[in-house]
């Protein structure tokens, strides 16, 4: 299953294209700003039944009209059957749009980094006949970017700081930088980056640092996030002995977050969610609904074959 911060990691270069080429020249490569940058579909299957899908994928224009490809891929671990799939898309853009194609992967922990930044050579030691050696952007050359100034200079690059050094000890810091600098952007903007952070940091102990933030700097926002954080401390204040209408506040509020971001919900999921009486499983499930792509995420511990909030005989629990 795709994790959130598998999302966030190549989705920033969807929401802001043109974010590659500060990344390149953070990393020392001369590149221009392009003149114009296309997101492309990311399907590679081809005719065969087995599917073959880039995370995000560019064509950038330069100012002499010359093109190239630029494939992202988010790496969240070391997996030995990555560099054949990497190879094989590399190949597959290069014949499909006979253009230069540039694979970049992006990681949150340096192993992983110095894993995908290793040549790959297929072939016989003799004669290797395709090499793969990715650019690779991790926290081993992503600036920690500090300073609200520069922050809202480069807002995409933050969020993209923030996820690659989502273990460091200076993330709070990135974080303050983020939030103050989303301060004055649009509300659009800000609740695009704002999610994207999110998603970004769900694995990390930096997810309730952001969710902190979020609720302090950027209470004048509509995001879901900020939404969830605003409904989740009404719920939490009111009065003891109410446990009912507690619950029932809480399952409205989690399926208020999970409809706001988009997540598809059955009418069973929905039920579910309603019928559960229980508030600390409802505060599990909200927890997790303010950055799951899919409803098995927010139940993800819970027995699927009996509803929360009953006995396996379908009886109300005490």
């Amino acid at each position: 299953m795709v994790s959130s911060p598998h999302e966030a990691m190549h989705r920033v270069f969807q929401q802001d294209p043109t974010l590659f080429a500060r990344v390149f020249r953070t990393l020392g490569m001369p590149v221009d700003d392009p003149v114009a940058v296309t997101v492309l579909p990311t399907d590679l299957t081809e005719t065969s039944p087995v599917e073959r899908r880039v995370d995000t994928l560019l064509r950038v224009t330069g100012k002499e009209e010359e093109s190239f490809l630029l494939a992202v891929e988010a790496q969240g671990r070391r997996d030995p059957a990555k560099p054949r799939a990497w190879a094989y898309y590399v190949t597959y853009l290069a014949n499909k749009y006979a253009l230069p194609t540039v694979l970049m992967v992006v990681c949150q922990d340096r192993r992983t980094a110095t894993w995908a930044a290793e040549p790959r050579r297929m072939g016989i030691p003799q004669c290797p006949t395709v090499t793969v050696q990715p650019l690779v952007v991790g926290p081993h050359n992503m600036p920690l970017i500090t300073d609200p100034e520069q922050a809202g200079t480069d807002i995409p690059l933050t969020v993209l700081s923030a996820v690659t050094h989502a273990a460091d000890p200076d993330i709070g810091t990135i974080l303050k930088a983020l939030s103050t600098a989303l301060r004055g952007v649009t509300e659009d903007e800000a609740n695009a980056y704002v999610e994207l952070t999110a998603q970004g940091l769900s694995k990390s102990r930096a997810a309730e640092q952001w969710r902190n933030l979020v609720a302090a700097d950027l209470s004048f926002f509509t995001s879901p996030l900020s939404e969830s954080i605003r409904d989740e401390g009404r719920n939490e204040g009111r009065a003891e002995g109410r446990d009912e209408g507690r619950a029932e506040g809480r399952a409205q509020d989690i399926l208020r977050l999970l409809d706001g971001r988009g997540v598809p919900l059955l009418d069973a999921d929905r039920d579910r969610i309603t019928h559960c009486h229980d508030l600390d499983v409802l505060s599990r499930w909200f927890g997790r609904a303010i950055t799951a792509t899919t409803a098995e995420e927010v139940f993800a511990d819970a027995p699927t074959g009996t509803p929360t909030g009953t006995t396996p005989g379908g009886q109300p629990q005490s």
